[in-house]
């Protein structure tokens, strides 16, 4: 056996070995998947936060940047590009109920756009094999962007906390498999 095949069985077996980790991991991950089903509107409002956060820290990035440009063209350009971020971040942070409205908005129509865009490639591969599957992903993500459309900017109280609760109970489950596999 190689050096590196030796190296690759025993990163699996550390890994085997911490196996728990990943189901406490996963059941921490459900339980918070429930509480932002049992409460909606504050996971929406946490989601806008992150989303704020990020945005801010990326407009300060940005802005240092600027300074160690050397033209003075590009230092404008990632000067404003920097502000621009660092003011959507805190504008999430002030107006976090207004800012879940444009998030949805966004959200919506990258649904629609992207689900009209697959089904449509998935249409032109029609006599390659799976071209159905595509065209099937594509039509319901569009139908989801149109759902959230419909119902905007109401359903922009809770359609950011749905999403976000779902995607932690889909990690939760996720790494309990993974643990339990690891355990075997």
């Amino acid at each position: 056996m190689t050096l590196q095949g030796d190296a690759l069985k025993d990163a699996i077996s550390q890994t085997k070995a911490k196996w728990g980790w990943f189901v406490a991991l996963g059941v921490l991950l459900l339980i918070f998947g429930g509480i932002a089903f049992g409460n909606l509107f504050i996971a929406t409002v946490a989601s806008v936060y992150v989303v704020g956060w990020l945005m801010l820290m990326a407009g300060v990035i940005e802005i240092i940047h600027a300074f160690g440009v050397k033209t003075w063209g590009r230092f404008f350009y990632w000067l404003l590009s920097g502000l621009l971020y660092a003011v959507a971040g805190f504008f999430a942070f002030y107006n976090p109920l207004l800012a879940s409205a444009v998030l949805t908005f966004l959200l919506a129509v990258a649904l629609l756009v992207s689900g009209a865009l697959r089904a449509w490639v998935g249409y032109k591969h029609k006599p390659e094999k799976g071209w159905g599957w595509l065209v099937a992903a594509g039509v319901i993500s569009a139908l989801a962007g149109l759902v959230i459309a419909m119902g905007w900017p109401v359903n922009s109280l809770w359609v950011l906390g749905l999403f976000l609760a779902i995607d932690l109970i889909f990690q939760g489950w996720s790494f309990i498999a993974v643990g339990l596999a690891l355990k075997e």
